[in-house]
């Protein structure tokens, strides 16, 4: 991947939790979420994240019926700083 295509950020699945609706499946609009063929100790296969390509828009974890099933971790920037020391937009600042 290169850097303007960085991952944003990051999905976490609580295997004991999801029930393998797939819902967030449906709804992950970069499709880097699928379902297992693994089981559960329920019998359900879990969601999966791909491990790359997520946005952090947690829309996962807003259609996930489940309490505590996914969390979504967004990626923070450090700030950017120019050749005279400041921020990047701060340049000239008083």
């Amino acid at each position: 991947m290169d850097a303007e295509k960085r991952d944003r950020g990051q999905m976490r699945v609580d295997e004991e939790e999801c029930k393998g609706c797939g819902l967030c499946v449906e709804a992950c609009p970069p499709k880097v979420i699928s379902l297992s063929k693994r089981l559960n100790h329920y019998g359900y296969p879990t969601a999966v994240y791909a491990g790359a390509g997520c946005t952090g828009c947690g829309i996962c974890f807003m259609v996930c019926p489940e309490p505590g099933a996914i969390t979504v971790l967004r990626a923070v920037r450090p700030p950017v700083v120019s050749e005279c020391g400041c921020k990047a937009g701060m340049e000239g600042a008083v």
